[in-house]
């Protein structure tokens, strides 16, 4: 029974959670700007009074602009009933808050090149790895040519890493973004705060796109690991 699971595990389970792992990456990273405009992004400044007004109940209540922020750019829309227009997507954004009021606090700034870059070629690691996972998976139903090919362990060692790399830098470039949007967020409330009744109805916030990223490393460490083990093995059998 237990090597019954395990082989589904590695066979069906690990290749679905890898390839869910890329599709919720690549949502998380193309939005707002491409896809999802108002339902994803990373951090959004929509109307409230909870920081003007805190005693006030309906707070959410309030119509007024929302910005929605991403790695690639940002979307805007002047009320809530209004549509929703996007820049251009681009890995070094200037992010449009024309629409919010001229007392806006301007704490809100993209981060640097260099990280959506990077985010970018993790993606294509991550790609890769999945599609070597897969093969390496079901080398038994690939042929008897193609499936010694991919039994070597230098493909095997390949994957491990290729996996790794990708899991490390785009982890790892999330998290500047985390914590990046966390202080703008941060001081954007409190400029809001310090201005009290004179300030604008805003508020920042980080949002739904980082638990997307969060639920897909997850599900990227279980190929991961079970590629980093089938290393092992083979090596301990060298």
């Amino acid at each position: 029974m237990i090597t019954g699971l395990t082989k589904g595990i590695n066979l069906y389970l690990a290749p679905v959670l890898s390839l869910t792992s890329i599709i919720l990456i690549i949502l998380a990273y193309l939005a707002p700007s491409l896809v999802l405009s108002s339902q994803v992004a990373l951090l959004t400044i929509s109307p409230s009074t909870s920081l003007t007004e805190p005693t006030n109940i309906n707070s959410n209540d309030v119509d007024g602009p929302s910005v929605f922020l991403g790695a690639l750019g940002s979307c805007s829309r002047s009320n809530n009933g209004a549509s929703v227009s996007c820049q251009p997507a681009t890995i070094s954004p200037h992010y449009d808050l024309s629409v919010l009021p001229s007392s806006t606090p301007s704490v809100v700034n993209a981060p640097t090149t260099t990280t959506p870059a990077f985010i970018a070629v993790s993606l294509a690691f991550t790609i890769m790895f999945f599609i070597l996972f897969t093969l390496t998976t079901a080398r038994s139903k690939l042929g008897a040519k193609l499936g010694a090919a991919m039994d070597k362990p230098g493909v095997h060692r390949a994957t491990a890493w290729i996996g790794l790399l990708g899991f490390m830098v785009g982890f790892t470039s999330f998290l500047v973004i985390r914590m990046w949007f966390g202080k703008a967020v941060e001081d954007f409330n409190d400029a809001i705060l310090t201005g009290g009744h004179d300030s604008p109805a805003l508020v920042a916030a980080t949002s739904n796109g980082f638990v997307m990223i969060y639920v897909a490393y997850a599900f990227y460490a279980v190929p991961l690991v079970c590629s980093l083990a089938k290393l092992h093995v083979m090596s301990g059998k060298a």
